[in-house]
């Protein structure tokens, strides 16, 4: 098994999702030197983070962190687009293990139910084939030993890319957009909401908000990035 690993890699050499260069034996989806230029946050060891005071005023949650700051141009960047328009599961995998991590070393994300994803709509899910952050919350499903819940939250209307809009044209667009069909399963609970990158914290906000008839709940969030 192994030699024929080592003859499919001669003929199609993994390459590093940021530079292109082809990866040593030991590596994965990033090599070394663009690894070490990630711009980590350390946002899941400090209390009152940018994550959370973004939410400051909008929806008390509990705690809040992302793995990497999101720069235009940057390697997260060229991560997060090989997962969201390449199917590069792998990306989502390798920032759930490490953000899992962190967020286990750090004790301030405890007593969580349930992870749940923020959905896509079924056209645009049958349109690309997958959630960009199913793998990631897979990845922090395993890590945290947290169960991993994709229909709990879910989008009932279809809306363009949110990128190339303003602040204001954001919030509006995403207000109303989604429904939990059971409220009654998520009261008492305590929940890890997450998304690949908050820009505005628009949409998960809207997220937030479809769970106030859970009266009982609690939200934490977990995104791969946070734009600074």
């Amino acid at each position: 098994m192994n030699f024929l690993r080592n003859v499919f890699d001669v003929f199609f050499p993994k390459v590093c999702l940021s530079c292109n260069a082809i990866l040593a034996s030991n590596e994965d989806v990033l090599c070394v030197t663009c690894r070490h230029d990630l711009p980590l946050t350390n946002f899941s060891f400090e209390p009152n983070n940018l994550v959370e005071k973004s939410f400051y005023g909008k929806y008390p949650i509990q705690n809040g962190t992302a793995l990497f700051y999101f720069y235009k141009q940057g390697t997260v960047q060229k991560l997060i687009h090989n997962l969201k328009y390449k199917n590069q599961q792998q990306v989502g995998a390798f920032v759930g293990f490490w953000l899992g991590e962190e967020m286990l070393e750090s004790k301030r994300f405890q007593n969580i139910d349930y992870i749940i994803p923020v959905p896509l709509h079924k056209n645009k899910l049958a349109k690309r084939g997958y959630n960009q952050v199913t793998t990631f919350g897979e990845s922090l499903s395993k890590k945290l030993n947290i169960p991993f819940k994709e229909n709990i939250l879910v989008r009932v209307s279809y809306t363009k890319t949110q990128t190339k809009k303003i602040r204001l044209d954001r919030w509006k667009n995403v207000q109303e957009l989604f429904h939990v069909p059971e409220p009654a399963k998520t009261n008492y609970k305590h929940i890890l909401l997450i998304d690949d990158v908050i820009t505005t914290g628009a949409t998960l906000e809207a997220c937030c908000n479809a769970f106030k008839k859970s009266t009982k709940i609690k939200i934490s969030i977990a995104c791969m990035a946070f734009t600074k």
